[in-house]
């Protein structure tokens, strides 16, 4: 069944309370500058529905995301994957986590279902041993993971892809009459092409010729009715076909919002193919790209962290409206100063409901973007790729929530 096997990501934390991260050894040569590698397709790595069966509650389980989609660990230094991760509960999941397989387990969570409906996170995860990562489930769930690029060092292949972050950009809106990047709606199951280089969004590299967008996908369901999926991948001539995978759900029909790194295949002009399993309007907004380091210079590499903890208003009071939030200094997540854009878990834990929450760079004017919505007063996370110029990053929310946000890594030259 197709609409069964497509999902999304979302991220989600296992507690709002504060805590300390256990001790963590650090990952081999993690400190090596890593560039990005993208799929031309978005591949499945790992489905336990098919094939595995279910992790048991309270135990992990070790996959290998590049097998079956043509990925190889690097000799020298490590492997990131730029990951769907998807939870299909047997009942009501506390919390999943991911982590480099051989580390310590951070007591933080990749995702969160507590009503037991099938969530999916992005993330940016890095193999430990063998360049496998660990999976957790605080009750028995099956696992989908699936690929769309990976992260390695620069030393290791010739031509890789550096980062360009750029200010929170709103590119597609079906809701609104844009040309070619608006109206009308998606319509169920009808393939639909957006070019993003034709967006006024700060693309200013080539990325015609090839490369990746990091971008926020929103889908709006009709009528508060569900939607199974909604599946954004780059367009491509050589694969016409959608790929058996997922960028979101929205089961329930709420609004949903989840971060994806879609790869820009060459002679497509930045097009991005989307297709609907039912009627929605969607939003895509651009928080940065991925061009050719052979081609365009000074663009930026990822350096991984430990997860780690930067704030948890649980324990200062939930927030409304504009805050700034330093990631620098006064926390133990030792973040470089260097760091030009922040990979983190952004999660709000609402009290009623929200409208939007939105993340940016710190001395900018509040961009019309969004990083999430939790309508339905749901505890929801989402990845957030978040530019900064000194140490510090802005958060709005449109009303009352507490809010969680975890650092995983950075960009940095």
């Amino acid at each position: 069944m197709r609409s069964y096997f497509r999902f999304t990501f979302t991220l989600l934390v296992c507690a709002v309370g504060a805590f300390s991260l256990p001790a963590t050894a650090q990952l081999l040569d993690a400190t090596l500058p890593m560039q990005y590698i993208p799929l031309g397709i978005p591949c499945r790595a790992v489905d336990t529905v098919a094939s595995g069966g279910p992790i048991t509650g309270g135990t992990f389980r070790n996959f290998n995301p590049g097998t079956g989609c043509g990925i190889s660990a690097p000799t020298t230094g490590v492997i990131a994957y730029a990951l769907n991760v998807t939870a299909v509960p047997h009942g009501p999941l506390g919390y999943l986590s991911v982590w480099p397989a051989g580390e310590l387990q951070p007591v933080i969570s990749t995702l969160n279902s507590p009503d037991g409906r099938i969530k999916a996170n992005a993330a940016i995860v890095t193999g430990g041993t063998n360049g496998q990562i660990s999976v957790y489930v605080s009750s028995t769930a099956d696992v989908v993971l699936d690929v769309s690029g990976y992260f390695i060092a620069e030393v290791a292949v010739p031509s890789t892809y550096t980062f360009f972050p750029i200010t929170p950009c709103r590119a597609v809106n079906t809701l609104a009459s844009n040309g070619t990047l608006g109206s009308p709606s998606l319509v169920a199951n009808q393939e639909r092409t957006f070019q993003l280089t034709l967006s006024n969004c700060d693309i200013q590299t080539p990325i015609e010729v090839g490369g990746a967008f990091s971008v926020n996908v929103t889908v709006i369901p009709k009528n508060g009715r569900p939607v199974g999926y909604v599946t954004v991948w780059g367009t491509s001539a050589s694969q016409p076909d959608p790929p058996a995978t997922s960028t979101l759900n929205a089961t329930t029909g709420t609004v949903v919002a989840n971060a994806a790194i879609i790869t820009s295949n060459p002679g497509t002009g930045g097009g991005l193919s989307v297709i609907s399993s039912d009627d929605a309007d969607l939003i895509i907004d651009v928080n940065g790209y991925f061009a050719n380091s052979q081609l365009v210079r000074d663009g930026l590499s990822l350096y991984t962290l430990p997860p780690c903890r930067i704030l948890n208003t649980g324990t200062t009071g939930e927030f409304s409206g504009e805050r700034t939030v330093t990631v620098t200094t006064g926390n133990n997540c030792s973040v470089s100063g260097a760091a030009k854009a922040y990979v983190m878990n952004a999660t709000v834990v609402p009290p009623v409901p929200l409208g939007y929450l939105t993340l940016w760079e710190n001395g900018t004017a509040r961009p019309l973007a969004s990083t999430l919505n939790a309508v339905d007063r749901d505890v929801t996370s989402n990845m957030a790729i978040v530019g900064t110029t000194n140490g510090s990053i802005d958060a709005f929310a449109s009303s009352t929530t507490q809010l969680i946000l975890d650092i995983s890594a950075y960009f940095a030259p």
